[in-house]
């Protein structure tokens, strides 16, 4: 059963949020993958974000761009936490435009906003969301924190040996 929803406002963020789906993939965590508009097709986007915590999600990862509403209005009608992917898309204003309307929510509907194309970092925190109460994944994050770790370390190696 998925633990993680992506959804995506259109096609074109597809390449952007696949980090996210990479990541999950990598680490184990079962997730769905679906495009929901928030202005395209508003009665899906509300039927998502109500019934999500009741199909099993434990988190939402969504991805916009330009004026980028799909990510809080999710937030705004869901029990579960939301974390929002700023996409810089054909018509955006270099990304600020989705960067703001997802991280300047109002009091009490927060978003965990990650960077502009981030959706990597999305899916590493729906991780650590689902690791909190999971074993396994926790280990697992552990597991890829530390391959970080070494990776800089053989970095810093080889720059010393020059």
């Amino acid at each position: 059963m998925a633990e993680v929803g992506i959804i995506m406002g259109s096609t074109s963020d597809l390449p952007v949020m696949q980090d996210a789906a990479d990541f999950l993939t990598d680490l184990g965590i079962e997730f769905e993958l679906d495009i929901v508009s928030a202005h395209r097709t508003p009665e899906k986007m509300y039927d998502y974000a109500k019934n999500a915590h009741k199909r099993g999600l434990k988190v939402i990862i969504a991805g916009a761009g330009g004026a980028a509403h799909l990510p809080g209005m999710t937030a705004s009608l869901t029990p579960l936490p939301v974390i929002g992917v700023p996409v810089k898309s054909s018509n955006s204003i270099d990304g600020w435009d989705s960067i703001l309307s997802i991280l300047q929510m109002p009091g009490g509907i927060p978003v965990a906003t990650v960077a502009l194309n981030g959706a990597k970092n999305a899916g590493i925190l729906a991780a650590k969301i689902i690791g909190s109460s999971n074993p396994e994944v926790l280990t697992r994050m552990e597991g890829y924190m530390e391959e970080l770790k070494q990776k800089v370390l053989a970095g810093a190696e080889s720059v010393k040996k020059g």
